[in-house]
């Protein structure tokens, strides 16, 4: 990690920064914020966010952009690195009273350049669908407030549906939704459907089709984020009792769960594979968790506060093997579909992305490292490197990283095929990384006696040897034994049709005195103003207290000494206020802070993009560090 340097430079705000792949370069004539430019006064405000659609608009620029700022929400037509916002002409532009927008998702299916549906959660618990093109609103769900008053926390789509959608409150229940249905005039009746562990799923009873189609109640305390896996199989749930918890979507059952370090869980991701889920929280970690094995495999530490999202980067995913390159293994139509992902406009759950290798019989490891980054409330944001020396502590490492960049066709997800085919090294000569891990136990990762982990709640032994990563990226146990029956919602009388996929995510949690420290500081957009969500706050607050003694040191929560600790690749101050959007695109990644600022950080040999359409002199200034 790149020392920040003292005193002053410390609260410098970066507009460079430098990794293995070149300079990332803030484009300030890329930024979006409310038309006059003016910082939000953003105390007692939600989190902005952002959301993103391409609408394949035969002219090429068929992106659009939806963020939030207190009472209000835009609509624009983004045009990245391409050239300079023009926030004078903002597609549409809504101001409510009375309630503000926290969370919004657009439908990637139904978008088209005359047409979008966007959903819109509020925190007074309703969820509105729009069209900002046609400057519509189609309708207004839970209005009355009679299913839920609490603050929305998050709204998705739910993966490859054109009616569907799942909606997550500060009450800690989801609802499934169908925007054909109505949600009546009475508050609906549930009937017990499926209960587990910590959670319940209720069909809605009534003589005819209503609004909500299902109800969920997770843990305790606020369902904070959830997240389906990149086919939509699964879903990951992140709750302010600091459990993560994965589901299969169809049929309701728990795959697996995790516990925080310290407090509550605030954000998760899947990798493109599906195969590792991250996780942030108010512990200050990112927790990286094994899907197929079920476990904590890594934390990271860099963050100063608590962590506010985390995102997976497909476009910086690399994969070196020495002699035949990573090819794409499957169908046509799957390879479109890889292409299609590659473009990184849409949202991970669109595609199936599988890190494959041509030959199964070869005797050469292929090398693999993750990228993903973190923004917190500390103003910073982290880029992480997750390489095999963490994913295999077991196997040697080889002989050489590239690090070439795979996009599109060049990292193609593997068809559903499996092997048992292991593969093996005798080199022993590595390279270090820019991501250090670090064990107390073992602070290589490649010795054999690397105490990284308990034993899999797959039933795997601790000290087994993980299967190596491309071959398939199927899970095929897993797949099997979560999709028989029948399925929860068609017991609910729906439809779905649509194919899903895998991965759960662990919470960290770190000292009780940092709690504290996080409330007095850096904490307060997370938490709502209404009295109701202070009250579910402090009770779960409690309960993650009580949860923390009895799960540390076990596989839910391994010590700090037990599993490898990863150092950022990078970790820069980019804003004045409290970070709460960081978004992975094809050519740029962008954040947004609490004052409204929505920015445009160009990749490496994409900031000529912009500068060639305007005058250089207005290039973006600054230090690279």
């Amino acid at each position: 990690m790149a020392a920040e340097g003292g005193g002053k430079e410390m609260n410098e705000i970066k507009t460079q920064f430098t990794t293995r792949e070149g300079v990332y370069k803030l484009l300030t004539h890329s930024e979006y914020s409310r038309p006059n430019r003016v910082p939000f006064n953003s105390q007692g405000s939600n989190p902005v966010k952002v959301s993103f659609v391409n609408v394949n608009d035969q002219s090429g620029n068929g992106d659009r952009i939806c963020f939030n700022v207190g009472r209000e929400l835009y609509f624009y037509i983004y045009k990245g690195v391409r050239k300079a916002a023009d926030l004078s002409k903002p597609i549409d532009k809504r101001i409510y009273k009375g309630t503000q927008p926290t969370c919004h998702d657009f439908n990637p299916i139904t978008a088209t350049a005359e047409s979008v549906s966007l959903l819109v959660g509020f925190s007074a618990g309703q969820v509105q669908l729009i069209d900002p093109i046609k400057k519509e609103t189609s309708k207004l769900f839970n209005e009355e407030r009679l299913i839920d008053k609490s603050r929305v926390t998050c709204v998705r789509w739910v993966p490859g549906s054109e009616s569907l959608f799942l909606v997550a409150h500060s009450s800690g229940s989801m609802y499934l939704y169908n925007v054909e249905n109505t949600c009546g005039t009475t508050a609906p009746h549930y009937q017990l459907l499926k209960q587990g562990e910590n959670y319940a799923v209720h069909t809605c009873k009534s003589k005819s089709a209503r609004n909500p189609l299902l109800r969920w109640t997770v843990g305790e305390g606020a369902l904070n984020e959830f997240a389906f896996s990149p086919d939509g199989k699964f879903l990951a749930c992140a709750s302010q009792d600091g459990f993560l918890r994965v589901f299969g979507f169809d049929a309701a059952e728990l795959h697996g769960t995790m516990k925080s370090y310290f407090g509550g869980l605030l954000c998760v991701c899947w990798s493109p594979d599906g195969r590792y889920i991250v996780a942030g929280g108010e512990d200050d970690l990112v927790t990286v968790w094994s899907f197929s094995d079920c476990r904590v495999i890594a934390r990271g530490h860099g963050h100063k506060s608590w962590v506010s999202v985390v995102a997976f980067d497909h476009c910086t995913t690399s994969v070196e093997d020495g002699d035949p390159p990573a090819e794409f293994s499957g169908s046509d139509e799957e390879f479109h579909e890889q292409i299609h992902f590659g473009a990184g406009r849409d949202r991970a759950n669109s595609a199936h992305s599988r890190l494959s290798k041509r030959n199964s019989t070869d005797s050469r490891p292929v090398s693999v490292t993750y990228r993903f980054g973190s923004v917190g409330q500390d103003t910073q944001m982290c880029l992480w490197d997750l390489t095999e020396d963490i994913l295999f502590p077991h196997l040697p490492l080889s002989r050489t990283r590239t690090h070439t960049n795979v996009m599109s066709a060049t990292s193609p997800p593997a068809t559903g095929q499996t092997t048992t085919t292991t593969t093996t090294t005798t080199t022993t000569t590595t390279t270090t990384t820019n991501a250090t891990a670090v064990s107390a136990t073992n602070p290589s990762g490649t010795n054999g006696k690397d105490n990284v982990s308990n034993s899999s709640t797959s039933g795997n032994p601790a000290n087994s040897l993980p299967s190596t990563l491309p071959r398939s990226n199927s899970f095929t146990t897993t797949t099997t034994t979560t999709t028989k029956g029948n399925s929860i919602i068609d017991s609910a009388f729906i439809a779905t049709g649509v194919s899903k996929f895998a991965t759960l995510s662990l919470h960290d949690s770190r000292k009780e005195r940092h709690e504290k420290d996080h409330k007095r500081n850096h904490s307060m957009g997370h938490i709502s103003s209404k009295s109701s969500d202070k009250l579910n706050q402090l009770s779960s607050t409690r309960t993650a207290k009580a949860e923390a003694a009895k799960t540390l040191g076990t596989t839910l929560c391994p010590r700090m000494q037990d599993v490898p600790l990863l150092e950022p690749l990078v970790c820069k101050k980019i804003a004045h206020e409290r970070l709460t959007v960081l978004i992975f695109l094809e050519d740029c990644l962008v954040t947004a802070c609490q004052e409204g600022f929505v920015c445009t950080w160009a990749r490496p040999g994409k900031v000529g993009l912009l500068s060639s359409q305007n005058n250089p002199a207005n290039s973006p200034s600054g230090t690279v560090v």
